[in-house]
């Protein structure tokens, strides 16, 4: 059921007791945002957002600073328009706690389609990005901005390691390269672009 622009804005602020449904925000004017690939185009197809939310949530650009720390906590919501953008936002912050938290959040097959549609048809994936939130690509080198216990292989890598000709894998979160001549998988928020 597709509810008209005056009723959606209604339901909308019925369901958020009147603040942004990501950073919970009531001192800014707030309004309705559809999500790209909703299933309806209701309340379940929307949130509510603040100004900066809303920008934030319609630029496909880079994502940065302390006020996208509120997903934290609305990652968690049991609203699935909520839960979907959360997890979108998650996806393009470059910050390790925002890795870490997309990685802990369950969605059914369902809820996890929808989000993954919204991530842009022309996106080949997720960008793979330093801990500067520098893209990576094939063939790169970088350093470790911190020393690395290297499981299984009995050393650490230590920080300032160069490592050269890197290899980019399925996870946007890590890549493949070699240190100390063993090749291992290494978290892309403890290295940086050379």
């Amino acid at each position: 059921m597709s509810l008209d622009a005056a009723a959606l804005d209604a339901a909308l602020r019925a369901r958020a007791g009147g603040a942004c449904e990501l950073c919970a925000a009531t001192d800014a004017p707030l309004a309705a945002f559809a999500l790209a690939h909703a299933p309806t185009a209701d309340a379940d197809g929307a949130v509510l957002l603040c100004p900066t939310c809303a920008d934030g949530a319609g630029d496909t650009g880079p994502l940065g600073g302390q006020h996208w720390f509120a997903l934290q906590e609305t990652a968690w919501s049991e609203r699935l328009p909520v839960q979907v953008l959360s997890w979108r936002l998650l996806h393009r912050l470059p910050d390790a706690w925002a890795t870490d938290l997309r990685e802990q959040i369950w969605l059914d097959d369902a809820v996890r389609a929808w989000a993954e549609l919204g991530l842009g048809a022309e996106d080949a994936g997720p960008a793979v990005v330093d801990s500067n939130g520098t893209p990576l690509a094939e063939g790169d080198s970088v350093t470790l901005i911190k020393d690395l216990v290297v499981k299984g292989a009995g050393f650490t890598a230590k920080r300032g390691t160069m490592v050269r000709n890197i290899h980019l894998i399925d996870d946007p979160t890590h890549i493949e390269g070699k240190v100390n001549g063993t090749a291992i998988y290494l978290k892309t928020a403890f290295l940086k672009k050379q």
